[in-house]
Order: C-alpha cells, then structure tokens, then sequence
C-alpha cells in the first residue's frame, strides 16, 4: 500500500507538550492522501488550536464537548463508525486511565468506546508516570480489550528528565497504521471458519458432560481475522463472551450441532477449530430428569470427530486448516501424532495443567507445528490470548499471501 487512498482516519488529539507532534503526524497522513477528522479535547487546546487543526487536515475538527452543530452534523456514534481508524496521539496517562475505566465524560473517550475500529494509541508522559504501576495495570486492560499502542520512545522529555515515555516520531505512527492496512487488506475476500468454546452432551433434559474450556481463544482469534479484513464466522459452544457484530456467530451446544454448522458453513478458505468438543455423547439421552434414587447406567458412543471429517473433504477442503489440542503431558509427542492423525496443517498446542493459563483463563502460551516442516515448531510465549490471536493471525495472513 503506497498511500492512504480512501482511508478515513479520525485523530483525537489530547492535552500534553506532545501535541504538536500531532500536527506534523495529520499532515504526513495528508501526504498520504488520507481523509482526516479530528477531536481536540479541552486541554489540547491549550498546546495546538483548531485552527491549525483544520488547515492541516482539511477536514472537521470536533470541539470535546457535546453541541447541537456537531451531533446534528454527524452524531458520535456515526463519527465513531465513520473512521478505518482511530489514534489517540498524544495517549496521556490521563487518557490512558479514562479509556482502561471505559469512561464516555467527554466526546473522545465516548467515540472511542462506542468505536468498533481498531483503535492505537501513542502514549506520552513523564518516565515515572509510565513506569508506575497504575499505568501498567491500565495498558494491559486495554491491551485485553484489543486496543494497540504505538511507542513510546526513549528520549529526552520537555520536563528535563530521559527515559521512556515519549511520544513516538510521526513517520513511525505512519509507517504502523500503514502496515495494520496493509495486513488487513490481505483478507479482503477470504472466508474463515472459527470454532469455539466446549459442548455440552446431555445425560437428560438438566445434566451434561461438558469440559472447562471459555472459548476465549477462538472469539480472540476470530476477531483478529475480522480485523484484518476477512469474512469470518464463528461457531460457538456455550459461553458467556461477546463478539463483534461484523463476525457472522453461529451458536450451538453439542458436537453434532457444531458438526452440522460446520458442514453448512463450507466452503471456506480457512478453519481454525479451537473448540475443545466432547469426543463421547450419551447413547440414549434419558427424556426426563433421572432422580437420585433410580439406577441407571451412563453408556458412551464416539461422537464425530469434525478437524478429520474437514481435514480430509475431498471436495471443500479449506485451503488453510489449523486444529488445537489441548494437552496435560507430552505435549509436542501428541501435538505430532494429531497432525498426521488429523490431516491438518498445523496443531497449535497448550498446556491445559498449568494454572492461570488455557482452559478459563485470558492467558495462554502455545506451540505451533507445521504438517509441511515437521522439524519446525514455534513456541508463543505466555502472553494474552489476545495478543497470541494476533501472532497466530500474522501467521495465517503470510501462508495464505
């Protein structure tokens, strides 16, 4: 992507020495060609006007407070969906602590939670506000809630001190926006099946075998995709997440709904099946509640295994298939034997035994096995699953380009 051409790109410029970076950024994406409005809260205006705003962008410069003119103009749910994408630049600790507390107190941070674009923010503050605690507790919040920092630097700062917490460089900004479009344009026009979450198979109308899983890993990786641009659907266990409306969910609860759902969501270009699914279902599922005194025995049947029915279609084999094994020892020994077992292309692998990571957990750690290099394996560090879903979905974006 050489240029900016037909992007929209809302800044929302806050209060900080750091602001008149900002200007210099609006014009190099100017440069770009690319369509700019812009939020100046209260207390940027004390470091950049509107004025000089507007003749940069040669666009709309949003007062931060809610007025008749702007909301009859384009109101701030319309500015939020207007944009490709938002950058909050100059981020200040003050920002930072309002967004990770979802805070609407002004018209930024209500564009920006009410904003279903990607969102990156370029911090910029003294080095001790951004080594203190607080602020590292309020960049992982919103890191798990999917927005992106840009920077910062180290370097010398208005204050006198050195360290990091400046602003980064205009051409940097740049330069990240334009390799985010890029990637996500990569997916324009190419399907992609997710799975998520545990089934349930019912015993009766009340009780059922089930496992622990969340189904956080998959609605992560599913948005990623959708992110970047692909048409992505997502079939779901039971689980009590949200996902974003331009992600087509389809919600089941047992194996063979997730089956059937998969069966009529072909063809797809990819298929990444996180769902941990019960390998066994009820043979006869009792039609009323079984009561504590009656006896009775709980015979299992195998239910489908869906990766293999997938893997091997002979007619609508997605180009990409990428199973997930959730294991509690031996780890790389079965992820191997379910990658040739399967007929999959890669097995991305965790430890389920570990505490506080996998199964109900916002962490994971995984390996990553390729059917066409077997001696190859990548290891994903302990990280968000969130910030693992962008790593897998990078991966995905450079096998299928």
């Amino acid at each position: 992507m050489n240029d900016l051409m037909t992007k929209k790109i809302l800044f929302v410029i806050c209060g900080g020495v750091s602001a008149y970076k900002s200007l210099e950024t609006i014009r190099l994406f100017r440069k770009n060609n690319a369509e700019i409005k812009t939020i100046v809260t209260k207390s940027a205006k004390e470091f950049v006007t509107p004025l000089s705003v507007a003749s940069l962008s040669q666009g709309k410069v949003y007062d931060d407070l809610f007025s008749v003119e702007n909301e009859t103009e384009m109101d701030h749910i319309a500015l939020s969906r207007w944009a490709d994408v938002i950058i909050v630049a100059p981020a200040t600790a003050h920002t930072i602590s309002k967004l990770s507390q979802g805070s609407t107190e002004d018209l930024a941070s209500t564009v920006v939670l009410a904003s279903n674009k990607q969102v990156f923010l370029a911090p910029a503050m003294n080095v001790r506000m951004w080594q203190h605690q607080s602020t590292k507790d309020n960049l992982n919040t919103l890191k798990r809630y999917g927005y992106r920092f840009i920077g910062p630097v180290i370097g010398d700062m208005a204050c006198g001190e050195y360290g990091e917490g400046k602003m980064s460089e205009p051409s940097d900004i740049l330069n990240e926006i334009l390799n985010f479009l890029s990637s996500q344009s990569k997916g324009k026009g190419i399907k992609a099946l997710v799975t998520a979450g545990p089934t349930n198979e019912y015993i009766d109308p009340v009780r059922f075998l089930t496992n622990k899983s969340s189904g956080k890993q998959g609605y992560e990786i599913a948005k990623s995709l959708s992110r970047r641009g692909f048409d992505t659907t997502l079939i779901s266990g039971p689980t009590n997440l949200q996902i974003d409306e331009d992600i087509n969910l389809i919600k089941v609860e047992t194996t063979e709904e997730m089956f059937k759902a998969t069966q009529k969501s072909l063809p797809t270009d990819i298929a990444v099946f996180t769902a941990a699914v019960a390998d066994y279902k009820i043979n006869q599922k009792s039609p009323d509640k079984l009561k504590k005194q009656e006896s009775y025995n709980i015979k299992l049947e195998q239910n489908i295994d869906i990766l293999n029915y997938v893997s091997n279609h002979n007619s609508m084999r997605p180009k990409l298939v990428i199973g997930f094994a959730a294991e509690t020892r031996d780890l790389d020994k079965n992820a191997k034997i379910k990658l040739r077992n399967k007929n999959c292309d890669w097995i991305i692998v965790n430890d389920v035994s570990k505490k506080n990571i996998g199964f109900e957990s916002d962490y994971n750690e995984v390996n990553i096995h390729y059917k066409n290099n077997p001696n190859k394996k990548e290891k994903l560090s302990l990280k968000k699953k969130s910030e693992i879903s962008e790593e897998i979905v990078d991966r995905i974006v450079n096998q299928i380009n």
